[in-house]
């Protein structure tokens, strides 16, 4: 199996030298990259010691080596000695880390090989499935996710919870929070969207979900300079591209349709255009597509940040069951899993049930809602609903009940974001206000600034 033991033992003399250095390489490398077994304990007494406050020093290794039976004093003592002067640089360390994780991912590439030729002779599956099993163990590997036995808690948690503390502390700490949704007042409650998360957009029709979840998609690629792929099953590339570029402009839409466009909105479009022309926004309108589908299409992009869908009702379920119900069910479960495979967040928006029309004085909705299955809400990290107020009270309106609107009557333009569910944090209500001639969403805050 390939491995390189001078780049093993550069790495643990590094440390050893210059303890400030497990920091970098932490950035690089795990335990289990290690090829040499009494490598890979050095290093897990290494990173035991920086993760309880102490400070790596070779007696100190030592004794937690003699503890762990790795080995006795003499043996244990000439090797740390021997690998402190093993070390050409420390200059170099990230590039010695670098090879130790290269030389791992061939390893797990072989084993990986033999799996995929195994479970292909041996197993009777559709093809479908195998072909889709084979390439996810394949993204595996270029994501820099291990595969195999369960792990040991203390293993986790030096490991893994640890090494995401150590990256949200470092100088690139940006690159592993959860991802801006462009407003303020939402991220509060949600501290941003996390990766293998699926996130849930709920609402009666005409309440803007599709609107909200282009602007989500607009401002992590424009602002939070993400790689976002928005797929439409109900609206096609022209229509979308559209919305977002008049949402740039500031031109209203009714212009963009009829192209009743003034000079002022030429230049303004022109502005926007070169805004949008670096925005990692991808949209696929594929009808009829499947989730494996979409899973397959992400793996492919490479570096894909974030999925968002539109919308949940008009997936096509890869496998055939005996009701809608359970078809949604299988959906809401490879959407997860989806998002949890892939590391990123998929936000999809899912209609609501017609229960809130007759609900009497409040029509806020709630859980029960989500239409069709019970698995949506089971399946969801997070569910947002859109209530727009002043859409039910236009509809007192019509039936003539109070000529005059009461003090206390709703802004025509307000809506409530309701976080019905959080599995992360707290459930709360944020209020924005709908700009529908640009389809655009404005937090409180900046409506506020701006005016």
């Amino acid at each position: 199996m390939p491995y390189s033991a001078d780049a093993e033992q550069a790495v643990l003399g590094c440390i050893l030298m210059e303890p400030s250095c497990l920091t970098q390489v932490q950035l690089h490398v795990r335990p289990d990259h290690f090829y040499v077994p009494q490598h890979r304990a050095i290093f897990e007494v290494m990173m035991a010691i920086e993760t309880s406050g102490g400070r790596v020093d070779p007696l100190v290794v030592l004794e937690q080596l003699k503890v762990r039976g790795t080995f006795d004093e003499a043996g244990g003592r000439n090797y740390l000695h021997q690998l402190a002067e093993s070390v050409p640089s420390i200059r170099n360390v990230e590039q010695y880390a670098k090879i130790v994780r290269e030389k791992f991912y061939l390893r797990t590439l072989i084993n990986t090989s033999r799996e995929i030729i195994e479970d292909t002779v041996a197993s009777d599956a559709d093809a479908d499935l195998l072909l889709d099993a084979a390439e996810q163990k394949i993204y595996d590997i270029r994501r820099g996710k291990a595969t195999g036995a369960p792990s040991r808690l203390s293993d986790i948690i030096v490991n893994e919870v640890y090494d995401k503390l150590n990256k949200l502390n470092s100088p690139e700490k940006e690159l592993y929070k959860g991802f801006p949704t462009g407003f303020s007042d939402l991220d509060t409650v949600l501290t941003g969207l996390h990766r293998s998360d699926l996130i849930l957009i709920g609402a009666r029709p005409a309440m803007g979900k599709t609107s909200f979840a282009l602007n989500l998609a607009r401002n992590m690629s424009l602002q939070g300079k993400k790689k976002v792929v928005f797929f439409s099953l109900e609206m096609t590339k022209e229509q979308l591209a559209q919305r977002v570029l008049c949402a740039e402009a500031r031109v209203q839409s009714y212009k963009m349709r009829t192209g009743e466009l003034d000079p002022e909105d030429w230049t303004n479009l022109a502005i926007a255009t070169g805004v949008l022309n670096d925005c990692e926004l991808y949209f696929d309108d594929t009808s009829n597509i499947t989730v494996p589908e979409m899973k397959a299409k992400i793996r492919r992009m490479k570096n894909v940040d974030c999925a968002v869908i539109d919308y949940l009702g008009l997936i096509k379920s890869p496998v055939r069951t005996e009701n809608r119900v359970n078809e949604i069910a299988e959906i809401t479960r490879s959407l997860k899993m989806m998002a949890k495979d892939l590391a990123i967040p998929v936000v999809c928006c899912a209609q609501l049930s017609r229960s809130t029309e007759g609900r009497g004085k409040s029509h806020r909705p709630q859980l029960s809602d989500l239409r069709d299955s019970g698995s949506i809400e089971q399946d969801a990290d997070i569910v947002m609903m859109l209530y727009r107020p002043e859409y039910y009270a236009a509809e007192k309106a019509d039936d003539k009940k109070p000529e005059q609107p009461p003090e206390d009557a709703p802004n025509a333009n307000e809506v409530e974001i309701i976080v019905a569910k959080n599995r992360h944090g707290p459930t709360n209500t944020v209020k924005l206000i709908f700009d529908a001639q640009h389809t655009t969403f404005l937090g409180v805050e900046r409506l506020r600034n701006e005016m």
